[in-house]
């Protein structure tokens, strides 16, 4: 395991704040079927220790393993060392539950999925250090450690059961987790609380929040949010904005100071569509390339080197990706072919390659035959990621009602006749074939 570098400001924690935690015809095509698509699939790897992973196991994962092949997986998250799982509107988790992370009542730690009570339809998740966030109707729910206020709900208990965000009642459409502060979007405009000792909150102070406050100059228009460690991040109008922890450059202004309120880089002014935050890296989407700046001691920032950037460099080789997520010292990054890339600190096996060598520029991790990757996600404060994964449609019978003489030149040969027909099916990559008997058309699929 290598030395972990952690933020300035990580002095200022109680002693749980400063452990090295390491944690998407010509022919006349009637009618199609057979295009069924298998169950929907959540791999994990990496850091196991606590069970984060759900298997019923401590073990390490140095290469994706399943973690579920149940179809009505709608939303997943990863913590500093748990997880959250959404099937059917309702949440589970595993993992670490010293402060009730887990949410179901306990402070047991689980190996496999324990349901959360008390939530109504929950369509998102994010998982923190410690505690955990979810939107059900609408509104946020929190629970956890709340030494800092991560809950949101104006005290400093801890809860092992979902309590309300204060303020944030309706509207929210999404939410992210640091080590000890909460981001949220609702209606447009961004919220944040918890711990603000490095300005993470982005009010433009350094004092603790324990109810939800709007953050200065994005009260409308933001589309992405994004917590790290002790940063934020967040998307308005295709540009990205920062605030918080600047010790490696992760602000992408150009300097190392810290900023209480959110500053633009000059960057990324446009065609920005997501964010993600790792420890003391930073990583943007623009136009399906890829951006990184801040931290890079393990090469996360997929450069080549081991140079911290205090601005954004893009990422060479990797093009059309639509999704991405940050580790505490490594990055993912999703292709639109279903295909992943994967970069950093690999120690753990966090990268899923089945080894533990660190990688300094993007390597490709491909799906199992016959599925591709359709999300990804780690977190600033853990060693672990959580991808889904879903069937590439099987290919399809097609169905041809035409007459021959469309088809085929008639011929006075009794002879029977076989032509081979390609399809424009691309969705189904299906090859019909064309048996004549004179003017008779017989179909037969070929896979």
């Amino acid at each position: 395991m290598g030395a972990v570098r952690f933020a300035g400001a990580a002095s200022s924690l109680p002693w749980f704040g400063r452990m090295p935690l390491r944690a998407s015809i010509a022919a006349v095509v009637i009618a199609q079927s057979g295009s069924s698509v298998r169950a929907a699939t959540l791999q994990g790897w990496g850091y196991n220790f606590y069970g984060q992973l759900g298997l019923g196991t401590t073990a390490q994962a140095d290469h994706p393993v399943t973690l579920s092949t149940d179809d009505t997986v709608t939303a997943f998250a990863a913590g500093g060392y748990h997880s959250l799982v959404v099937r059917n509107g309702s949440v589970s988790a595993a993992g670490a539950n010293d402060s009730g992370q887990i949410g179901d009542g306990s402070t047991a730690t689980r190996n496999t999925p324990s349901p959360v009570p008390s939530l109504g339809t929950v369509t998102a998740v994010a998982g923190g250090g410690y505690h955990s966030l979810a939107i059900a109707s609408g509104a946020v729910y929190a629970w956890g450690q709340n030494t800092y206020g991560s809950l949101g709900n104006g005290a400093t208990g801890s809860s092992n059961s979902p309590v309300a965000a204060t303020n944030l009642t309706s509207g929210a459409t999404a939410i992210a987790a640091g080590a000890y502060h909460s981001l949220a979007i609702r209606n447009g405009a961004a919220y944040g609380w918890g711990y603000n000792y490095n300005g993470q909150v982005g009010d433009g102070t350094t004092a603790m929040k324990t109810s939800p406050v709007a953050v200065t100059s994005l009260s409308t228009g933001v589309t992405d949010i994004a917590a790290g460690a002790y940063h934020s991040l967040a998307v308005k109008g295709g540009a990205v904005y920062a605030w918080g922890d600047n010790s490696y450059g992760e602000l992408g202004n150009g300097t190392t100071s810290g900023r209480t309120s959110p500053v633009a880089l000059s960057g990324l002014t446009s065609g920005v569509s997501a964010v993600a935050a790792g420890q003391g890296h930073s990583l943007a989407i623009r136009n399906g390339l890829v951006y990184a700046w801040g931290d890079n001691a393990y090469g996360q920032l997929g450069d080549g080197t081991t140079t911290d950037r205090t601005r954004p460099v893009q990422i060479s080789g990797l093009s059309n990706i639509t999704g991405m997520a940050a580790g505490m010292t490594s990055s993912y990054a999703l292709a639109a072919d279903g295909s992943l890339w994967v970069w950093g600190y690999n120690a753990l096996g966090e990268l899923g390659l089945g080894d533990t060598t660190d990688r300094l520029t993007p390597t490709h991790l491909l799906p199992p035959s016959g599925y591709r990757y359709a999300g990804i996600d780690a977190d600033a404060f853990g060693d672990f990621a959580i991808a889904s994964m879903v069937a590439v449609p099987e290919p399809a019978t097609v169905a041809l009602i035409a007459f021959a003489p469309l088809l085929l030149r008639r011929t006075r040969s009794t002879r029977r006749l076989q032509h081979n027909l390609q399809i424009d099916a691309k969705s189904h990559n299906s090859v019909a074939k064309v048996i004549c008997l004179d003017k008779t058309p017989q179909l037969t699929s070929q896979h």
